[in-house]
Order: structure tokens, then C-alpha cells, then sequence
């Protein structure tokens, strides 16, 4: 994007044209749907797994087909898919349609050739992981050596052999011998960009630890430490946001690590995006507000269910802008340089093709303008958790509870 300022314009979504039809830029089109989970039950425990895909990572593409890793909250699968536009024809033992042909009957050699055919896309299961994981998988993160990848629920971090699926390597275990000592949990994990022995992991107690894989096969001491607290100065003992420190500061978004200098750490808590320089423990270099017009309101979110919402925080592709979701279909972008921010929301009163976007702005108390809303009018049930931003271009791909918006900037 060029800057949180500019409103954006929304690319036109799926439509009935071919897969061989050129698109228009701003025109976008299912390319393959497939099941990738079915729902299964755990007879040991009588629970039941659902069939929710909790992650969704893409291996770099090494030749024609796309290999992508999904995963529920027990089992991990690697997918290849495909294109196929031509097919066979002309065998010498099998008819056209598939049968075998008697070889008595067979008094000539053919050769067979390629006829073209209308796009298909196929998608097959490579591997399946799965028996390694006692309690919700969280997060997926691919190595940068292409060879293994980690996954990690609420207590511990497997490491995975692409190649191995009945064996895993427990890299960090927090489960402690007496469950009632339990005191946090595990968040989000990611590897560093450019170094495989290098990972991060969150907590709900607002901490990242930074680990290296070449210290000790079980990395249960990190190599850098750094914890968001609450600002104490701004509360006091009745302000809500104290009472539900434990929550607001737990870092329940994606953890991403920036992938040019992968030197940055962005996370995301309830109320506020935070950017950590590796060299700077002790506190973030950046805090952005996202929605603190909700302090007021901590008391209902929790009785809802709300507070434990957990956002995902994305930047653009020189890491100068950063965006994230909110309540009401409501998305933010704070430009890290300009320290300017604004607004947007995802309807589908703004879903025409080439619509401009308008900021919104949130009214807390007082007199309200015609362009605001007002806090209390916020739907909570409509929020953004899910966002995406394109490596290179001015795309971002923003997801509204069953919506998926395509927004992109301005076209001429």
C-alpha cells in the first residue's frame, strides 16, 4: 500500500469465467477447492476433532505444482497440488475409455500423444502427521533449510522431517510435572527467516523467547527473553485494563519475524501491535494502539468470550506498514514511518468493484459527527482475525468472518 492514508480499492471476487480466460488485474477467480480434513473422533479421550483447518503454510515452489501444509488441531498434512491440461491417448492395451484390450486383437504398435483438455487441478496428500500432539496444534512454521518444519500446541514444540512422519523431535516443553503449577501457555512459534536453528515462540504472559536449536536438543533455556508489560504509570487498581493484564498482554496473535533483516519481531496482543528489536530486550521500540477505545468495555468482553479473540498482526513488503484486524469488520494500518494510522472496514456495502474505501473513526463519548460510530454500536460478532498481505504488490487479502475481501491500491 502506499501509505495507511490512502484508501484502497477493492478487486472484484470470484466469478463464473473459465480458468483458461485472462484476467483483468483486480479480477480473481477459485482456482481448486479440496476437503482437507474430515472430522474424526479420539476414542481414548471421547473427543472429538474437528475438522477446522487451524494453519495454512506454503513450501517455496520448486517446480510446477504448489506444496502447501495444513493443519487441524491434531494432524498436519502436506499437500501437493497440480495442474493438468492434456491427456493420453492412443495405448496399445487399453480403449479409449480405460479398458484392456484383448491382445489378440492387437496387430499394431501406436504411439501414444498428448491431447489437450480442460484445466484440471488436482490435489493429493503427500504426508500426514499426525500422534504427536496431546493438545491443540496452534501453529505451523516451515524451516528455512526446506527440510523440516515445527509444530507447536499450548505446552510443547514438535520438529518435523518432511520426509518422516511416524517421529518427531520435542524441542521445547514447558508441561510442568504438576499441572496445577501450570502457570502460561504457548501462543505462536515461528522460525527465523534465514537461520534454521533459529526459532521464536510466544506465551500468554506476553513473553517471547528466542531460541537456538544448536545449544541443546531440548531448548528449554532461551538465548533472548523479552516480556510486554502493562504500562503502570497510566493505571491504577481499578482500571479494568489491570484486572485483565493476564489477558490483554498475551501475545494471541501471529508471531512474525521480519523477512528481510529478520532482526524484528512484530507481535500482537488484545489492545496493541508491538514491534522488538532482538538487540533491545526489555521493551518494544514501537507500540501502536489498535482499539483503545475497548478499555471500557473489558468487563462484557470477557463475560462474551471476546477478550480471548486472537488477531493475527501482518506488514507489507518493506515492512513500513503494518495492518491488523478489530471488531465490527473494522481492519487497521499504521504507517512506521509517517506514524499516521487509519481505519477501514470490510463490508459488503463497500464490495463493488473499484470502491473507495473511507476511513472510519470510533467515537467514545461525547458529542458524535456523522462520520462516527459509536462504541457501543459495534457489532463484536463481525471481526477480522485473519489478514494477508502480498510480498511485493499493493494486494491485501482480509478475511470477515465467512467473507473474503480483496483490496488493492488504487488503479488507474
Amino acid at each position: 500500500m502506499t501509505g495507511p492514508s490512502d484508501p484502497q480499492t477493492l478487486g472484484n471476487r470470484g466469478t463464473d469465467l473459465s480458468k483458461n480466460q485472462v484476467h483483468r488485474r483486480g479480477e480473481y477467480n477459485v482456482y481448486s477447492t479440496f476437503q482437507s480434513h474430515e472430522p474424526e473422533f479420539d476414542y481414548l479421550k471421547s473427543l472429538e476433532i474437528e475438522e477446522k483447518i487451524n494453519k495454512i503454510r506454503w513450501l517455496p515452489q520448486q517446480n510446477a505444482a504448489y506444496f502447501l501444509l495444513s493443519t487441524n488441531d491434531k494432524t498436519v498434512k502436506l499437500w501437493k497440488v497440480s495442474e493438468r491440461d492434456k491427456r493420453p491417448e492412443g495405448y496399445n492395451l487399453k480403449d479409449e475409455e480405460g479398458r484392456l484390450r484383448d491382445p489378440a486383437t492387437i496387430t499394431t504398435l501406436r504411439v501414444p500423444v498428448l491431447r489437450p483438455m480442460d484445466l484440471m487441478v488436482e490435489a493429493t496428500p503427500r504426508r500426514v502427521f499426525a500422534n504427536a500432539h496431546t493438545y491443540h496444534i496452534n501453529s505451523i512454521s516451515v524451516n528455512s533449510d526446506y527440510e523440516t518444519y515445527m509444530s507447536a500446541d499450548d505446552l510443547r514444540i514438535n520438529l518435523w522431517n518432511f520426509e518422516i512422519t511416524n517421529q518427531s523431535f520435542n524441542i521445547v516443553d514447558i508441561k510442568p510435572a504438576n499441572m496445577e503449577e501450570l502457570t502460561e501457555v504457548i501462543t505462536a512459534a515461528e522460525f527465523h527467516p534465514h537461520h534454521c536453528n533459529t526459532f521464536v515462540y510466544s506465551s500468554s504472559k506476553g513473553t517471547i523467547r528466542l531460541c537456538d536449536m544448536r545449544a541443546s536438543a531440548l531448548c528449554d533455556r532461551h538465548t533472548k527473553f523479552c516480556r510486554g508489560e502493562p504500562d503502570m504509570k497510566t493505571l491504577s487498581l481499578t482500571d479494568t485494563v489491570f484486572s485483565f493484564s493476564s489477558y490483554v498482554t498475551a501475545v494471541t496473535g501471529r508471531l512474525f519475524v521480519s523477512v528481510h533483516s529478520g532482526r524484528y519481531i512484530m507481535t500482537r496482543d488484545y489492545l496493541t501491535v508491538k514491534v522488538w528489536d532482538l538487540n533491545m530486550e526489555n521493551r518494544p521500540i514501537e507500540t501502536y494502539q489498535v482499539h483503545d477505545y475497548l478499555r471500557s468495555k473489558l468487563c462484557s468482553l470477557y463475560e462474551n468470550d471476546c477478550i480471548f479473540d486472537k488477531f493475527e498482526c501482518v506488514w507489507n513488503g518493506s515492512d513500513s506498514v503494518i495492518m491488523t484486524g478489530s471488531y465490527n469488520n473494522f481492519f487497521r494500518m499504521f504507517d512506521r514511518n509517517t506514524k499516521r494510522d487509519v481505519t477501514l472496514e470490510a463490508s459488503r456495502e463497500n464490495s463493488k468493484p473499484r470502491a473507495i474505501l473511507k476511513p472510519r473513526k470510533v467515537c467514545v463519548g461525547g458529542k458524535r459527527r456523522k462520520d462516527e460510530i459509536s462504541v457501543d454500536s459495534l457489532d463484536f460478532s463481525k471481526k477480522i482475525l485473519h489478514t494477508a498481505w502480498h510480498p511485493s504488490e499493493n494486494i491485501i487479502a482480509v478475511a470477515a468472518t465467512n467473507n473474503l475481501y480483496i483490496f488493492q491500491d488504487k488503479v488507474n
